[in-house]
């Protein structure tokens, strides 16, 4: 149930494997399995943070589980490392969903 939507105004070469590890990495931050992860990626895009250097915003929801002042780091660092962001040129939105909110399999989760 976690999902992190990520648009950025980097070209992604290897988006699969990206959108993997990102996957893991959110896992491992939400103590969510990794099969319950959607990930989405919008890649080279227009974003514009200043100037037009590289840029990018995320939007990171679960039911529960967010704990924004321990992720904002691994996550502006993975971003960083992957795709060479400058981490003061990332925005992070997160948003604790309830699960009467959050829907999958033909019902809720609450």
């Amino acid at each position: 149930m976690p999902y992190i939507n990520i648009a950025t105004s980097i070209k992604v070469e290897n988006k699969k494997v990206f959108l993997d590890e990102i996957s893991t990495l959110i896992s491992s931050l939400t103590n969510k399995s990794k099969s319950f992860v959607m990930s989405r990626l919008e890649d080279n895009c227009k974003i514009y943070f200043a100037d037009d250097g590289p840029c990018c915003y995320l939007e990171i929801k679960s039911i529960g589980s967010i704990n924004s002042k321990t992720m904002i780091k691994p996550m502006c660092d993975f971003l960083y490392e992957k795709l060479g962001i400058p981490i003061n040129k990332i925005y992070v939105n997160f948003e604790n969903i309830s699960p009467i909110m959050w829907g999958w399999n033909g019902k809720t989760f609450g």
